[in-house]
């Protein structure tokens, strides 16, 4: 039977006139019972685990054993099974794949890339444990950790790392722009992060390429050589989660345009439509990218593997906001059901900005006005949870409920109050009422920035923090989970405000703040 796979396979690329000298790698993927990563006696063979060159998803058979046409750059990967894991690095970053460069990446580059590998090994070997993975189980996301140097990975270390040491989490992912553009710090940075002590998958930005290279194949270079295929995907529990590259780059100038776009290559999208043939229809899929699905330009056709499938989810960062977003026939979906895709919170905020604490560490406040740090999803069958968690702010905190200075109770005025549910959207519900009294009454989701976050940057620009370094903060956006009502004309005097939203899941928060009206 793999015979006959490879036969049709190597068909294919002869006929394709794939780049570089084809061959066929082979291997087994075996059950390491000992954990030193090498096959010894004993030690089986896994039957039924899928390996991947990028392109094809092949199954081994049953003693393990696994072959796949590969070319001089080609990364072949184990897709990880439920109930086992790859070994991880001192730095907790699985170590699922085997690069096959045998001449090494260009030596011009500014960041070392891959090392030549040399020629093909008789076999390529995957280790896998078992582990024990539950029906329920929780992941740690975040969009944008983006240290531009050590100083800014201490921001991380000191502010985020900390409440995440002893998570229940299975694992966590950072959803690219792991780091801005200097990518010697990508390994101070994965040290702060194995500093939790759980698995650490690592999606590919827009600031993790090698901006010197000629085209988009070349530019992943420097992150391959750390975290493996830019591309990939494994199963945990009953989910399959899939990892993309949806930034394209254009290629140095002045021979290339010097920008990137978000796209998905062709070589990508077979590997999608191969590795999801391989996945039950009843499974739930999770698309994990940088750049947000909407934005990618050729997504109809991502949107054709995907939508006919029952449970299927996407999540993204790169924008500095957090955002729920329902993908629908508007956008040329035409799934039954709208496509719920998460730009999630950043780690970063907007890039690291603002007035810093008492510790050093700037507010990162994103620009939408809610805070910076990392989402917290918990998995059940087919059902997501997103809990959003604020960096140094207990885990009950979910909004920021803005009330007026000044209220006085001659005037006559009603006065207005806004509140930022950080992990709002248009299937929230948000209202209040005035001293547990009467019927509680609905707020309206409003277009507007953040009224918090606008004050807080003019209050920066009068009056510059005198503690360096400092980055001023980045400009507000409309936020997409802000809302807005007018408050009854109250009598002068202490006055309770009950704030509570319900989320897209149901689950209800509140929040109780004193307003004082003047006389």
């Amino acid at each position: 039977m793999i015979h006959a796979r490879v036969w049709l396979v190597a068909a294919w690329l002869g006929m394709s006139g794939a780049l570089g000298r084809a061959e066929t790698a082979r291997g087994v993927v075996f059950e390491d019972t000992n954990g030193n990563g090498r096959r010894e006696a004993g030690e089986r063979g896994l039957r039924g685990v899928r390996v991947s060159n990028q392109r094809e998803v092949t199954v081994t058979d049953r003693e393990g054993r696994w072959e796949l046409p590969v070319e001089d750059d080609t990364v072949v990967f184990v897709v990880k099974p439920r109930g086992y894991a790859p070994p991880v690095n001192e730095q907790q970053l699985p170590r699922f794949f085997y690069i096959h460069k045998p001449k090494g990446s260009p030596a011009s580059l500014k960041y070392p890339g891959v090392a030549p590998t040399g020629p093909l090994p008789a076999s390529i070997d995957f280790p896998l444990r078992r582990q024990t993975e539950p029906r329920t189980f929780k992941a740690v996301f975040m969009g944008d950790t983006q240290p531009r140097d050590v100083r800014e990975v201490n921001y991380f270390k000191d502010s985020i790392v900390p409440e995440l040491v002893g998570t229940d989490a299975a694992f966590g992912v950072t959803l690219g722009d792991v780091v801005f553009d200097d990518l010697t710090v990508f390994e101070p940075h994965n040290a702060a992060v194995a500093l939790i002590g759980i698995p650490w998958w690592n999606v590919i930005g827009n600031h993790d390429i090698n901006y010197d290279v000629p085209d988009d194949r070349s530019s992943n270079e420097t992150f391959t050589r750390i975290y493996g295929p830019n591309y990939f995907s494994f199963d945990h529990g009953p989910v399959h989660f899939i990892s993309l590259d949806d930034v394209e780059w254009g290629g140095a100038k002045p021979a290339g345009t010097g920008e990137y776009r978000a796209g998905l290559d062709a070589r990508q999208l077979e590997f999608v439509k191969n590795d999801l043939a391989l996945v039950p229809d009843d499974q739930l899929v999770v698309l994990m990218m940088h750049i947000p699905l909407t934005e990618v330009g050729n997504r109809g056709e991502l949107y054709r593997l995907i939508e006919k499938r029952r449970y299927a989810l996407s999540i993204s960062g790169h924008t500095h906001w957090h955002e729920h977003r329902f993908i629908t026939a508007e956008d040329g979906w035409r799934g039954k059901e709208p496509h719920h895709h998460i730009v999630t919170v950043t780690a970063c905020g907007s890039w690291w900005t603002g007035a810093p604490n008492e510790a050093g560490v700037p507010h990162a406040t994103m620009r939408d006005g809610a805070p910076n740090g990392y989402a917290l999803v918990t998995f059940d069958g087919h059902r997501a949870e997103l809990t959003f968690k604020a960096a140094g702010q207990p885990i009950t905190k979910q909004m920021n409920v803005m009330l007026p200075a000044a209220v006085s109770a001659a005037s006559g005025d009603r006065a207005w109050m806004h509140v930022n549910v950080y992990d709002g959207s248009d299937r929230s519900r948000v209202e209040f009422r005035v001293d547990g009294r009467g019927a509680w009454e609905q707020m309206v989701r409003v277009a507007e920035r953040d009224p918090s976050f606008v004050a807080r940057k003019q209050a920066e620009e009068a009056h510059p923090p005198a503690i360096p370094p400092y980055r001023k903060m980045s400009d507000p956006i409309v936020s997409p989970h802000l809302w807005k009502a007018a408050l009854p004309r109250l009598v002068a005097g202490e006055h309770r405000i009950e704030v509570r939203t319900r989320d897209l899941h149901g689950r209800v928060f509140r929040e109780e703040h004193t307003l004082t009206v003047g006389p």
